[in-house]
């Protein structure tokens, strides 16, 4: 049954604009809470990122979770794996994250976790949205729920992160750039890597409510580029908004994107002996990462886009480590979702097994030229279904004869038609993918 208000990553649009509004929030939040209900006694964590919106949606959900007699837990700006991670300490039945993640700050959504700290259950997901067409009532006073505030969530999560890497570990004499995205992460990223030992250099911590991802972060590389080359840095690391993608550029500035990173890291467990089976990369990972697991004999199998794809496929067959190119990356070893600081900190470990700088360890995974375009559409019939889409898509995989691949996807979190071809000759993967966009903004039109 398909859903009406979640999409593949949780409740997600512009802020001001149905369902991305207060009323909304206040009866998203009673619905919540009646559905937590009656799985017995209830508590949620509530946590943010930076954004301006964060403050009103916040109370918004606060007010319709009490009223629905569940306990709020406040625990303001933190990463979204940091939500994950303390909903399963505090035994809550659910957690949620304020957030819209790599997104501009006039965006907003919602992300539910699970007392476990997974993704909802579909089940629970089409029980929440039944509730949302239900008019709202509010339980007798007595019933009412509370509201507290944990004062050392940063703290708790400091030490989670440093509890991923062996007792004794010390980046003594690395130096690092870290791009906090004036998100989520600004307090606790720059903590965890000075606590190991290196010396850091914070960029984009100082966030104002409106500055949230805007020319930083892990979407937007440049700044961390120059700082990494300007300070003679070991290395730079990124993080978007809300904490939960990482990417990071080699000491000569080059960009080292997830695919590289989750590759780094599936070679040390495989090196190690610690590695479940083998794999689990996106339909945009990049093939030149399936041909480099290849050649260490570690199959890679392709899920649909989205982390909560990622982690089915994970689950379903008790591997233990996946990703996308966009810098989510899942350690089940350490932790239940995608979690920036946690993969950050397994690259570091895997390069100091190794004796290796970042640009060496990357030298092993040749990626094929992968060109993708976004096309913007204001909805109404899939671009994607049309006749002539489908007959260029077709022709275009034909012209490549077996050595690279076209994939048109619509996003799952923006209205947005995602073109990419990829293939060993960059000149001709960029004039089919901008023969396909261009096709694509004509039928969308």
């Amino acid at each position: 049954m398909s859903k009406k208000y979640f999409g593949t990553d949780g409740i997600r649009g512009r802020v001001g604009e149905y369902p991305i509004t207060p009323d909304f929030m206040l009866k998203l939040g009673w619905a919540a809470g009646m559905a937590f209900r009656k799985m017995g006694a209830c508590k949620v964590l509530v946590g943010k990122d930076t954004r301006i919106s964060g403050y009103m949606f916040e109370s918004a959900l606060e007010a319709g979770l009490t009223s629905a007699g569940a306990d709020v837990m406040l625990l303001g700006p933190m990463p979204t794996p940091a939500i994950a991670y303390l909903t399963r300490t505090f035994h809550a039945e659910a957690g949620i994250v304020i957030s819209a993640s790599h997104n501009p700050h006039d965006d907003n959504g919602i992300k539910f976790f699970s007392g476990k700290g997974t993704k909802l259950p579909d089940e629970v997901e089409h029980m929440i949205e039944e509730l949302l067409d239900t008019p709202m009532t509010v339980v007798e006073s007595s019933k009412i729920g509370k509201v507290s505030r944990i004062n050392d969530a940063s703290g708790r999560y400091i030490e989670f992160c440093k509890s991923s890497v062996p007792t004794g570990t010390s980046f003594t004499g690395l130096k690092i750039v870290i791009d906090c995205a004036h998100g989520a992460t600004y307090k606790v990223a720059p903590s965890v890597f000075r606590e190991l030992g290196a010396e850091v250099v914070v960029l984009s911590a100082q966030p104002n409510g409106l500055n949230i991802n805007d020319n930083c972060g892990s979407t937007h590389m440049g700044s961390l580029q120059a700082a990494v080359v300007a300070e003679k840095a070991d290395l730079g690391i990124a993080f978007d908004g809300d904490g939960d993608r990482v990417q990071m550029v080699d000491h000569t500035g080059a960009v080292v994107d997830g695919d590289e990173l989750l590759f780094i890291i599936a070679r040390d467990l495989h090196e190690r002996g610690k590695l479940q089976g083998g794999v689990v990369g996106t339909l945009m990972s990049n093939l030149g990462l399936e041909l480099a697991l290849a050649d260490l004999g570690i199959p890679l199998v392709r899920a649909n886009v989205g982390d909560r794809y990622v982690i089915a496929e994970l689950l379903e067959r008790n591997w233990i480590v996946g990703g996308e190119n966009s810098g989510h990356i899942v350690c089940f070893s350490h932790t239940t979702t995608g979690d920036a600081i946690i993969a950050a900190l397994q690259v570091l470990m895997a390069l100091g097994r190794r004796d290796e700088g970042l640009a060496q360890s990357r030298q092993a995974l040749r990626k094929c030229p992968q060109v993708l375009i976004n096309v913007r559409f204001g909805g109404g019939a899939s671009p994607l279904e049309h006749p002539s889409v489908k007959e260029a898509s077709e022709r275009v995989t034909k012209a490549m004869a077996g050595r690279g691949r076209v994939l048109l996807r619509k996003s799952g979190t923006e209205p947005l038609v995602r073109v990419m071809v990829e293939g060993e000759d960059e000149t001709q993967v960029r004039g089919y993918a901008e023969e396909l966009a261009k096709l694509v903004t004509e039928v969308s039109a």
